[in-house]
């Protein structure tokens, strides 16, 4: 049997932290970013939790077990 590849995608875009929590970067950080508030664009650019109803389907994408 072979072995199951993770989603490249998915490899690129999240992250596990050392608790095994799947942490994620924030959208609206590339573009148009003069009308946005230094606060905002600071608080965009630290990595965020995925949601507790989709872990389910990144670790699906990750190969990560349940």
């Amino acid at each position: 049997m072979p072995k199951v590849k993770t989603k490249s995608g998915a490899k690129k875009r999240f992250k596990l932290s050392a608790t095994g929590k799947i942490r994620r970067k924030h959208a609206y950080k590339s573009h148009i970013l003069t009308k946005k508030s230094t606060k905002r664009k600071r608080n965009l650019t630290k990595m965020g939790e995925v949601h507790e109803t989709d872990e389910g389907r990144v670790k699906a994408m990750l190969r990560i077990g349940k």
